[in-house]
C-alpha cells in the first residue's frame, strides 16, 4: 500500500501526487509499487525492499542521490498475549526531494504521524523528519518494555497460588522478546552513532540536538533491557527454586506417611503368620483385636508427634 502525506503547517494531510516535500509511505508493498516507486525516484528496487525481509540487519547505506537508513522496530506477535513482541525492519530512504519510509507491517511508530498525534513535524525537513522517527521508536522500545516488565509482576503474583506451565511459557517468551530487544536496539546504536560521522547528511545545531537525544533514549532503553532481563531471570530461578521447595514438601510429607503405614502394616503381618497363637500376646483374649488396633493407633500417634516434633509431618 502507498499513502502520500505532506504537512501544512502544523497539519499534515495526504496529497495525491509524488512531489518535493512529501512523505511516501509503503506499508507491505506488492513488487508492483515497489517496482514504481523505485522508477519514480530512481532508487534500487532491492533497497526498498530491503526492509521487507525479517532477516535484514539494521545499516546506514549511501548511495547515489539517496541515503538508506534501516533499523529494527518494535512489533507486537500475533496471537500472543501482553507483552510478547518481536522486531521488524524499518527502512528509511532520504532523496533530495523527499522521505520514503517502507515496513512489512502497519506500526503505531508510523501511524503516530500519519495521524497527526506527534506535533510538531515537517515533511520538508528530511533530517528532522528522520531523527524524530528514531527518537519515537526509542520510546516505542521504552513503552513496550514497561509492559514487559508489568507482565512479568503480573505472573510473580502466581507464585502465592497454582503455578501453571502456561506461566512459565510466558515468563520465556517475555525473555525471548527482551533478546530481540537487546539485538536490535544495539544495532540502532550503531546506527545512530555512523549518522553523527556523515558529512553527507546535512544537518542543523536543532538537528543534532535531537539527534542526542535520540542517542540517549537508546542507550536508555538498553539499560532498560538489561535490568529487566535480569528480573526475568531472577523471577525464573525464583519459580524453579519454590517448584523444587513443594516438590521436596511433597516426598517429606508422602515418606512421612509411608513410614506412618508401616507400623500397622508390620503388626497385622505378624498376626497374619502361620504360628501357635499361644506366643501371640492377646491372641486368646475376647478383646484381643480391639487392644491390638488401639496399640497400634497409640504407636502411630506417638511416631507422628515425633515427626511433627522434626518437621517432618
Amino acid at each position: 500500500m502507498i499513502e502520500l502525506y505532506r504537512t501544512e503547517g502544523t497539519c499534515i494531510a495526504k496529497c495525491n501526487a509524488v512531489e518535493e516535500g512529501c512523505w511516501v509511505q509503503l506499508t507491505s508493498p506488492t513488487n508492483a509499487e515497489t517496482e514504481h516507486i523505485a522508477a519514480l525516484l530512481s532508487i534500487e528496487p532491492s533497497d526498498l525492499r530491503a526492509a521487507l525481509d525479517a532477516e535484514e540487519s539494521a545499516r546506514v547505506s549511501l548511495e547515489d542521490g539517496y541515503t538508506l537508513i534501516l533499523v529494527d522496530i518494535p512489533c507486537r506477535t500475533a496471537d500472543a498475549s501482553a507483552g510478547i513482541y518481536t522486531t521488524v525492519p524499518l527502512g528509511i530512504l532520504l532523496t533530495q526531494k523527499l522521505v520514503v519510509t517502507v515496513c512489512s507491517v502497519e506500526t503505531p511508530l508510523l501511524t503516530a504521524f500519519s495521524d497527526g498525534i506527534v506535533k510538531d513535524f515537517s515533511t520538508r525537513k528530511k533530517m528532522r523528519f528522520v531523527y524524530q522517527l528514531l527518537y519515537r521508536a526509542a520510546t516505542l522500545y521504552q513503552q513496550e518494555l514497561r509492559l514487559v516488565d508489568r507482565r512479568r509482576m503480573e505472573i510473580e503474583q502466581h507464585l502465592n497460588g497454582t503455578l501453571r506451565d502456561s506461566d512459565l511459557m510466558e515468563l520465556h517468551a517475555l525473555e525471548s522478546t527482551l533478546v530481540y530487544f537487546a539485538t536490535s536496539l544495539r544495532s540502532n546504536n550503531t546506527i545512530l552513532d555512523r549518522l553523527t560521522r556523515y558529512k553527507r547528511l546535512e544537518q542543523y545545531p536543532d538537528d543534532r540536538e535531537l539527534l542526542d537525544d535520540v542517542i540517549i533514549e537508546i542507550r536508555q532503553a538498553i539499560e532498560m533491557t538489561s535490568i529487566y532481563r535480569d528480573d526475568i531471570k531472577g523471577t525464573r530461578e525464583l519459580f524453579s527454586a519454590i517448584l523444587d521447595n513443594r516438590l521436596n514438601n511433597a516426598m517429606k510429607y508422602l515418606t512421612s506417611i509411608t513410614l506412618l503405614m508401616a507400623i500397622p502394616t508390620v503388626i497385622s503381618g505378624f498376626y497374619g503368620m502361620n504360628v501357635n497363637l499361644e506366643g501371640m500376646p492377646f491372641a486368646g483374649w475376647e478383646s484381643g483385636f480391639a487392644i491390638v488396633c488401639g496399640l497400634v493407633l497409640a504407636l502411630c500417634g506417638l511416631f507422628a508427634w515425633i515427626l511433627h516434633r522434626n518437621h517432618m509431618l
